[in-house]
């Protein structure tokens, strides 16, 4: 008895919500493009991203023809990139370069693709290895550094009156110096493994494509080590006269005329 009672309401409820959900269904076969943007807009505003970008969608689907249609590219970008969809917001984002290369507004389709490599966490892992046990952004993988700096590069060369030009600026200065620690963190994993010769690449890697950076004076460091380890001291000693010249007040150095001598680990 009870049981057919259960049942009988709980199948009453459920067709009540599925005329709920009818009645929230919206017929948009008649909107404008001015109402699909609007309509769009008001779901971005308020965080809807998902909702925005189908709505944007279905504008550029109803009328793909005009600035409403365009803007809506631009807008699914953004939307993507609000809602950490970052592959996504960089399809969407070279989508429009590709279609409208001279668009007055194609620089912010640039700027989309940097923010979107920009804020590459690396998925759940890279939040949680960054935010929780405070990984250095330089550990990580530097790739959608190096390619969120091009992008930026390519905003600053071609647009360099843009309104996006010195935001980028900034982000540039910060990831140059990101993907040069980078290279000293796995130049720093090669002398660990011993490998000194690897080492002393990376190492000289950073100081020919980032001279003007803060991890030079570490990068010198790794490869007077290494030519110290290697038994190679004519190059160790060359070294080592460019780092005293440099960094005079280096705390890799000793008092001595040469490198201080204590464990490699213990000033990491």
């Amino acid at each position: 008895m009870w049981h057919r009672l259960i049942l009988i309401l709980i199948l009453i409820f459920g067709l009540s919500a599925c005329g709920l959900l009818k009645e929230k269904t919206t017929d948009n076969s008649q909107w404008s493009p001015n109402k699909f943007y609007s309509e769009a807009k008001n779901e971005l505003n308020n965080g809807n991203y998902e909702a925005a970008v189908k709505l944007f969608e279905a504008l550029e689907a109803r009328y793909p023809y005009g600035r409403f249609a365009q803007q809506a590219q631009l807008e699914i970008a953004y939307a993507y990139y609000k809602d950490q969809q970052q592959a996504s917001a960089i399809a969407a984002a070279d989508r429009f370069i590709q279609l409208y290369p001279h668009h007055p507004n194609v620089d912010y389709a640039y700027y989309i693709k940097g923010l979107a490599n920009f804020h590459d966490d690396l998925g759940v892992l890279g939040y949680i290895s960054s935010r929780i046990i405070n990984q250095d952004m330089s550990e990580r993988d530097s790739k959608a550094s190096r390619e969120s700096f091009e992008n930026f590069k390519e905003l600053v060369t071609r647009f360099p009156k843009s309104k996006y030009t010195p935001d980028a600026l900034k982000r540039m200065a910060h990831l140059v110096n990101v993907v040069a620690k980078s290279e000293i963190y796995v130049a720093r994993y090669y002398m660990k493994r011993k490998a000194y010769v690897a080492a002393v690449r990376r190492a000289q890697y950073v100081l020919e494509e980032y001279p003007q950076t803060p991890a030079t004076e570490e990068a010198l460091y790794i490869m007077a080590r290494a030519y110290d380890r290697m038994g190679m001291n004519d190059l160790r000693e060359d070294v080592e006269r460019v780092m005293r010249k440099n960094f005079p007040q280096s705390e890799y150095l000793s008092g001595s005329d040469s490198l201080g001598k204590e464990s490699w680990w213990k000033i990491w």
